[in-house]
């Protein structure tokens, strides 16, 4: 059976340039965008309950944009002004570009890794006396506080955020060939918004070793996932899949 329809579980990418368009375009597939998942802010007054002293921290962790935008919010809405000796620390570069939003991004100590936080904590190992905050969702990786407490680090994990499912019932009479996952909370998603959801001959397609478990747990068939030695990236891995079924459904 041909791929000729692709849902996205995320945001449409901003601009004219996606490897997505691309492979729409070279493999002739029509390639739609939704976001499973949203995120939503935790009030200051839950936030309280996790006794967290922002200000007894002297360095924050910035492992992607919503960390950034809701630290600053919750520092907002508990009236915290955030002192211009805070140090920060940014899972990349385009991370910590994101804070000129909030910050004039010259005057500040700020730091970046390239791309991962094995990265960032070869730059963090040099400010160990540091008191570090940690803002994150309610699903957050544990990735992060397993390596500062192998490091003995001084840290704060502050749950700011929460992951929820995106309200899809406008797509309950849409068939696609194709459902692409990153997170274990898209599926999550998909089986909130659709409890009878049936694969049948639906392919299914993720990103990462948790997501292909959560789909293994949800006795979902996983069809294509990445990255793997010959495709580091999602639509890599969907072209292979879709050059070589297309062919054989001819």
């Amino acid at each position: 059976m041909k791929v000729k329809t692709i849902l996205v579980s995320q945001p449409k990418p901003e601009g004219d340039k996606s490897p997505y368009f691309d492979l729409a375009k070279k493999c002739n597939v029509k390639i739609d965008f939704r976001p499973f998942i949203k995120v939503e802010g935790i009030p200051a007054q839950e936030f309280r309950k996790q006794k967290i002293n922002i200000l007894d921290h002297t360095a924050v962790i910035m492992t992607s944009r919503n960390a950034v935008d809701h630290y600053f919010r919750m520092c907002q809405e508990m009236r915290i002004t955030v002192p211009e000796t805070m140090k920060y620390f940014c899972i990349s570069e385009s991370t910590a570009y994101y804070l000129q939003k909030y910050v004039l991004y010259r005057k500040r100590k700020i730091f970046h890794g390239k791309q991962t936080i094995s990265d960032l904590m070869d730059v963090i190992k040099k400010h160990k006396t540091e008191n570090f905050l940690v803002p994150c969702t309610d699903i957050a990786k544990e990735e992060v506080v397993e390596k500062f407490e192998a490091l003995k680090l001084k840290h704060s994990k502050a749950t700011m955020f929460r992951t929820v499912a995106s309200d899809l019932s406008d797509l309950a009479n849409v068939n696609y060939d194709m459902l692409v996952f990153f997170s274990p909370a898209g599926i999550k998603s998909l089986f909130k918004n659709f409890p009878k959801f049936k694969q049948n001959k639906t392919r299914i397609a993720c990103f990462g070793p948790t997501t292909a478990k959560a789909v293994e747990e949800a006795g979902l068939r996983l069809d294509v996932h990445a990255p793997n030695p010959k495709s580091p990236s999602m639509t890599m891995a969907l072209e292979q899949y879709i050059v070589a079924a297309n062919k054989a459904a001819k």
